[in-house]
């Protein structure tokens, strides 16, 4: 459950619930249920309907009050107005991170309670309510009833940071550090709701039973690099004409530059039934934190059976991780003497086993040794927990499509992945909905001030954290470039590396660029596997991400610099001083 923050005895505000919540909410005294997120604003949000069936079964009032993000109406406020005036408390109210229903109800209560008076409680719970502050002068200061039905629509003065970075995951922080490093008079700011920062690579080392869970986990306050200010809220939408990203609180913020990397979406309501059985019924997946320990746990609980592993269409992050779940498995069950008695599958959505052709037969020769029954162009449907059953869309060498049924008694998924909704839907979105960017300096093809870098960018390169690793620095060069008013001068040759960890104790540490170029960090056979390369990934690259990569330590990651003159001026694509290219 998300963290409650109480604003007042009779209302407490939180972020998205869920319908197993409500049990809880109704043990701990709670009398009424306020949803403020409208139905359908983001990937696996459970409906209006679901919640209020949850509440009412849990002898709870439910209401569902839907407010747009950033878009808090004097109408919506009268409308929670009148709703508090009718309810029994405790209330508490929902909506993405809380900061919707913290505005409603400011708003609401400001014709008795003055600004201070609210904006201390608001604070109190962690929510500012700064973007809002001169209409809860405005209502204090006037009769409430008169401003009832006017759409807000006066923005307060707009903060203008130097450089903001949207995302606070290893693509945020990473920059921003090492922006900083470069240039520490700078004003940075990174627009970031999440209170935790999850070092990702790592789930599958606790799906495998390497890692505990808290290895892989830090507190965002202890990634967000010094000196730069953490803005704690969602951003919602991108006004590039104006230089300003609109927040989900309503407040706005300007920016000279802008770099866009919050991440891709995970798209569990992709496959039908599997929200309703993930961590539960022999369903798991190591690509959430939570579920990462329940695979471990299934593992060491199958003597014997079905065990079947999934990979979804491309692009993912992290592509080897989907058999890096089967190659951890398959080892444990080896060791403990059990593999023969448990039919293995792999159904992967696409035509090759690995991207890059190069290292397919070292991993075939594990595949056949593990006895997986791989199937190429089977891509996971829809699931049924409770039956044990699993549903494959399945494409044959002449085009033509079946829909296969299995039973499982465990079942790995890996979901299909896109953009976040607020990115696909901007003016910053290419045809296939991620951050239309130049393939090798990161920089937007339209708008020459801002840049993207990590999973929801458009290069094709592979989405890990090791490809940050090396477009972070590359995107801090060119951002100050930008800021000189001087060409872009760093390039990315699309570096990624995935770790395909294919037994334990046993690594093969695939590096690659664009086209599949190898490009191996260390003098070894880069296909061979390796206990070097386990020690590695094991044993220092957690150490390294949170303590060196996220603080602008560039380890082994010194950009490569296009071969003119960086101090001519900039000209493709050429900016106006509002950062808009030219025509």
């Amino acid at each position: 459950m998300e963290p409650i923050k109480r604003l007042t005895p009779f209302i407490s505000v939180s972020g998205q619930l869920e319908p197993s919540d409500m049990g809880t909410l109704a043990a701990s005294g709670y009398r009424c249920v306020v949803n403020n997120r409208p139905d359908g604003e983001g990937e696996g949000q459970p409906t209006s309907a679901e919640m209020e069936a949850a509440a009412r079964a849990s002898g709870l009032d439910y209401h569902y009050l839907p407010v747009v993000a950033g878009q808090v109406s004097d109408d919506n406020a009268a409308a929670f107005r009148a709703l508090m005036e009718q309810v029994k408390g405790p209330v508490l109210a929902f909506c993405r991170t809380g900061t919707r229903s913290t505005n409603l109800w400011a708003l609401a209560e400001a014709h008795h309670l003055d600004p201070d008076t609210l904006t201390s409680l608001a604070g109190n719970a962690g929510y500012n309510l700064a973007g809002i502050r001169p209409r809860l002068e405005q209502r204090w200061e006037s009769d409430s009833s008169a401003q009832a039905g006017g759409e807000a629509a006066v923005h307060p003065h707009t903060p203008r940071y130097d450089v903001l970075v949207i995302g606070g995951g290893a693509a945020g922080c990473a920059v921003a550090a090492s922006l900083h490093k470069r240039r520490s008079d700078l004003r940075i700011a990174i627009v970031e709701p999440s209170e935790e920062h999850y070092y990702q690579p790592g789930f599958t080392m606790v799906g495998g039973g390497i890692f505990t869970p808290q290895r892989t986990q830090r507190a965002m306050s202890r990634c967000i690099p010094d000196k730069v200010q953490w803005v704690r809220v969602a951003a919602t939408a991108f006004e590039p004409q104006r230089q300003q990203v609109v927040l989900e609180d309503g407040n706005r913020l300007g920016y000279r530059v802008l770099i866009v990397c919050p991440g891709l979406s995970l798209h569990w309501d992709g496959i039908e039934g599997l929200q309703d059985t993930l961590g539960k019924n022999g369903v798991t997946s190591n690509y959430r934190f939570d579920l990462a320990p329940y695979t471990w746990q299934l593992v060491q609980q199958l003597k014997s059976g079905r065990a079947l592993f999934t990979q979804p269409p491309m692009p993912i992050k992290c592509a080897g991780a989907p058999q890096k779940a089967l190659y951890l498995s398959c080892d444990h069950w080896r060791r403990e003497g059990v593999l023969d008695n448990i039919e293995v599958g792999f159904d992967v959505a696409g035509a090759v086993l690995f991207g890059v052709a190069d290292f397919v037969p070292p991993l075939m020769k594990y595949v056949e040794s593990y006895g997986a029954d791989l199937r190429f162009n089977s891509n996971l449907t829809a699931v049924d927990g409770p039956a044990r059953k699993a549903w494959f869309r399945v494409t044959d060498g002449e085009g033509n499509v079946t829909t296969q049924e299995r039973e499982f008694d465990m079942l790995h998924v890996v979901p299909p992945q896109r953009a976040p909704d607020f990115i696909r839907e901007s003016p910053l979105a290419g045809a296939d909905g991620w951050v239309d960017v130049s393939h090798e300096t990161l920089r937007h093809t339209t708008y020459g001030n801002i840049f993207s870098l990590g999973d929801v960018c458009s290069a094709p390169n592979a989405k890990t954290a090791a490809a940050v690793r090396k477009q972070a620095p590359i995107v801090a060069e060119n951002v100050i470039s930008v800021l000189d008013g001087l060409r872009p001068r760093a390039v990315y040759d699309g570096y990624g590396a995935c770790p395909l960890t294919v037994e334990r104790g046993k690594v093969v540490l695939a590096e690659f660029g664009y086209g599949g170029k190898l490009l191996p960090t260390f003098p070894l056979e880069p296909t061979v596997p390796r206990w070097l390369a386990w020690s590695l990934k094991a044993h220092w690259m957690p150490t390294i991400y949170f303590d060196l990569m996220l603080k602008g330590h560039e380890w082994l990651a010194k950009p490569t610099h296009l071969p003119f003159d960086p101090h001519t001026p900039d000209s493709e694509p050429a900016c106006d001083y509002e950062g808009t290219r030219k025509s």
